[in-house]
């Protein structure tokens, strides 16, 4: 009989056995150590987004086609209403969202606004007012800073870019913008010339505002409430 014929003792099988079930142990724990590497990269497919100025969930959601639309960011970042956004806030897509197109490059620092008589004003809420006065005054429309103050902050808290995703407006497609929350079809009938034809514009968006509560109101000193 051939030597490499002959057969192997109880005591070396049993130990080539005993070997085989450990190296088999052994791949089956590297090849379940590497699926589950494997499921923890599938499922980070989530993405960031950095919000910049004049964004908004809605408009997001449609640049980026979101999937479930700007109530899934909301869910997914736990944000509740009235949903502001601030410029450089870091929000977490869900996965299948498109991946953001490149910051575009960062524009200088706003400079204080010259009125047409060339007085400057400071560019936060107290100057936005006070420029804003200014353009009234010119067209002869009625308002003090007090009635302005108190209605910026009730509608936006103070917020040039707040935006309302809520409410019937909302749902019609025509959301309430900016310091004083007016919709695009009023602030282009009641729009003053000499001002920005952005909405999102605080001079702008309260010069157009006022002009409209002028005309339904008499005065934005009279509104004290939604209007």
């Amino acid at each position: 009989m051939p030597r490499h014929a002959r057969k192997r003792s109880f005591r070396t099988r049993r130990l080539l056995a005993g070997g085989a079930t450990t190296v088999g142990t052994f791949v089956l724990g590297c090849t379940a150590t590497l699926g589950t590497a494997h499921a923890a990269t599938a499922d980070s497919s989530a993405t960031s987004y950095t919000v910049r100025a004049g964004d908004h969930l809605a408009s997001i959601a449609r640049t980026l086609h979101v999937p479930g639309g700007w109530p899934a960011i909301a869910s997914a970042n736990h944000l509740a209403s009235p949903y502001t956004l601030q410029p450089g806030q870091v929000l977490t897509l869900p996965a299948g969202s498109a991946t953001a197109p490149a910051a575009p490059a960062k524009p200088a620092p706003a400079k204080p606004a010259p009125s047409s008589t060339g007085k400057t004003y400071a560019n936060n809420l107290d100057g936005w007012i006070k420029q804003s006065l200014a353009v009234m005054a010119q067209h002869h429309i009625p308002g003090t800073y007090n009635g302005i103050y108190r209605n910026i902050i009730r509608e936006s808290s103070g917020n040039p870019k707040a935006i309302n995703l809520w409410d019937s407006n909302a749902a019609k497609g025509i959301p309430s913008k900016g310091l004083l929350q007016v919709i695009q079809p009023t602030f282009d009938t009641y729009h003053v010339p000499g001002t920005s034809t952005d909405i999102y514009d605080p001079v702008a968006n309260i010069t157009a505002a006022c002009n409209y509560a002028y005309h339904r109101y008499g005065s934005i000193d009279n509104v004290n409430s939604a209007y």
